[in-house]
């Protein structure tokens, strides 16, 4: 495929790009920005682009990627140093030291909000929670998967409520 082919796809699938980018970023300039940055990397990387391929959800991953990289350095980085005579760091994302007996007072609150459902729903929820997928529930206490499903989303909504009026 010639450049001047690639050139011509890449522009006639540029417009599909906007609305992706306003959805990512929710700012119009911010999503400007995106999308040029992805027409920008699709041009640099258009050896990588195999013919046959569609060019839509080609370019629709390159945006996702770049947003993705930008958005985890950008919170990776949330440092701001200042010199100014004195020499100090500010972390915006610090917080004060975690005070381990609150933590510890909660999770006995939850623990407690748990052992009180009944038993329909606390079994299938504490093998969810323990990292069992809903089909290996379903399997292990011989119960239909749709029913698993809705035991497991009915003991969300009941602990919800609980540990909501427990902080009331």
């Amino acid at each position: 495929m010639s450049s001047q082919e690639f050139n011509e796809m890449l522009v006639s699938n540029a417009d599909y790009l906007r609305p992706y980018a306003f959805t990512l970023t929710r700012d119009s300039e911010a999503a400007q920005d995106l999308v040029q940055d992805t027409l920008c990397r699709a041009l640099v990387n258009k050896d990588k682009y195999h013919v046959g391929t569609n060019i839509k959800a080609w370019i629709y991953t390159i945006m996702r990627n770049i947003f993705i990289n930008d958005y985890r350095r950008r919170h990776k980085y949330a440092t701001v140093s200042v010199i100014a005579g004195n020499e100090f760091l500010i972390d915006q994302h610090s917080d004060t030291t975690n005070n381990q007996a609150i933590g510890k007072l909660q999770w006995k609150e939850i623990q407690k909000a748990i052992y009180s459902l009944p038993d329909i729903f606390r079994h299938p929820f504490q093998l969810y929670y323990e990292g069992y997928k809903y089909n290996e529930i379903a399997d292990v206490l011989t119960i239909p998967l749709g029913t698993i499903k809705s035991r497991i989303h009915f003991s969300r909504k009941l602990l919800q409520e609980e540990l909501r009026m427990n902080y009331e």
